[in-house]
């Protein structure tokens, strides 16, 4: 069990600052156009430190940003208060970053975690959040309940993300082969297990009153269970990352920032089609508007959801190691060997195999490496130097496994990633 009453009602504060239905390619609401950023991360000074943050901003104040800031881990999701007044980041360390009305409840990021976090969801008053971490471990802070987790039981493949019910009263977490986990009073309605073989479950979303959700792939395949109806999905070649719904319709969200909008849910603007320092990982839906991340903590606000400041502009820590011998942006001596035993293992010491499904030496799928390789390496990891894949395959570490130094079972191969 993750929800240890130390952890869950912790209020340290710390360096205040101010029933699968089709697979179409398009829905009747796809928009992908640039336009409506509110804001990004701005140049005034601000320097947020610790795991556990609150980074309020007033009006009348330079909004907090990450500028010359050091990350203890990456940024891996956002929820939203409920009024669009503020806003949480998350890491995988499970560091909580609090902006606007949003208000600190606690993190797990002075904790040793058995899995990195993976997500983040606000309660329905906004008075306190969930965190879950991809071996399933629950983690409650605020006014949010404890209903279980699936921390103590042997997962196929890892947690991706979680939903809370409307009323707050249970959870689902879902992993990245589309097994759904329900808790408290969510109800199982069904999961994409095995119906996604070529790209993994990004995330999910749940119905308006709880008795339906849908699951996303990385390659824009979307799967409804119970009362959600489909309304299509991203079309062939996009790397989608997030999933938020909005009456009967939902919206994708692209790691480029675009966003795609099925059924009645509105479209209130994008960053798709410009350029951004990091890709965007996350999203969260209030109504009247939408909020997504970056992986380095750049926030992008569209209609009512006001900017209250973000963690753009900073780095992640990197500490150097003789050990493995960093090189800096490229790949460590270690990171190199590792990655190596599994292209022996995967691909048999070849680097350039070109296949439908995966591609390249280290058994990429086409939605994986269009996601993770943000370093404008070739399109087809088949072309790509095997120190380019293994640089691809370190985000992904990152942002799957938490540790850049991660590396699959090199003796049992998952047959891609």
């Amino acid at each position: 069990m993750h929800s240890p009453a130390s952890i869950c009602r912790s209020r340290i504060r710390t360096h205040p600052v101010s029933t699968l239905l089709a697979r179409s390619p398009f829905g009747s609401g796809r928009r992908r156009a640039a336009g409506g950023v509110v804001a990004a991360s701005l140049s005034a000074a601000a320097v947020l430190t610790g795991h556990a943050e609150s980074a309020s901003a007033s009006t009348s104040a330079p909004v907090p940003t990450g500028t010359g800031m050091v990350l203890n881990a990456p940024i891996v999701d956002v929820a939203s208060t409920p009024d669009g007044h503020g806003y949480w980041e998350g890491a995988s360390d499970g560091g909580i970053f609090a902006f606007g009305g949003a208000n600190f409840y606690g993190s797990t990021g002075s904790h040793q975690l058995n899995g990195p976090v993976v997500g983040l969801q606000s309660t329905p008053t906004g008075k306190g959040y969930w965190e879950v971490a991809s071996d399933g471990g629950v983690f409650a802070f605020g006014d949010a309940q404890f209903h279980g987790s699936s921390g103590t039981i042997h997962l196929n493949r890892p947690i991706v993300g979680m939903q809370s019910t409307p009323d707050g009263g249970g959870y689902w977490t879902v992993a990245s082969d589309g097994g759904v986990f329900a808790f408290g009073d969510a109800q199982y309605r069904g999961s994409a297990t095995g119906m996604s073989p070529s790209s993994p479950i990004v995330g999910m979303a749940s119905t308006a009153d709880g008795l339906g959700y849908w699951e996303v792939a990385a390659n824009g395949a979307v799967y409804a269970f119970g009362d959600a109806r489909y309304a299509g999905g991203a079309p062939s070649g996009q790397s989608v990352v997030a999933i938020t719904a909005n009456g009967a319709g939902y919206r994708l969200t692209m790691a480029d920032g675009g966003i795609d909008t099925f059924g009645d849910a509105p479209f209130y603007g994008s960053t798709g089609g410009q350029r951004l320092n990091k890709p965007v990982i996350g999203m969260s839906a209030i109504s009247g508007g939408y909020v997504t991340v970056a992986s380095d903590g750049g926030i992008f606000t569209f209609g009512n959801a006001g900017f209250y400041g973000s963690l753009g502009g900073s780095t992640v820590y990197s500490p150097p190691s003789a050990a493995t011998g960093n090189l800096g942006d490229g790949v460590t001596d270690y990171q190199r060997a590792a990655w190596s035993k599994v292209n022996v293992c995967e691909e048999g010491g070849r680097w350039n195999v070109r296949g439908s499904i995966y591609s390249g030496g280290l058994g990429f799928s086409r939605a994986n490496w269009n996601q993770f390789n943000t370093f404008g390496f070739p399109a087809d990891a088949a072309d790509a130097t095997p120190e380019q894949q293994i640089q691809v395959a370190v985000a992904f570490a990152i942002r799957y496994w938490g540790n850049p130094n991660a590396a699959p079972d090199q003796n049992g191969c998952t047959g891609g990633y």
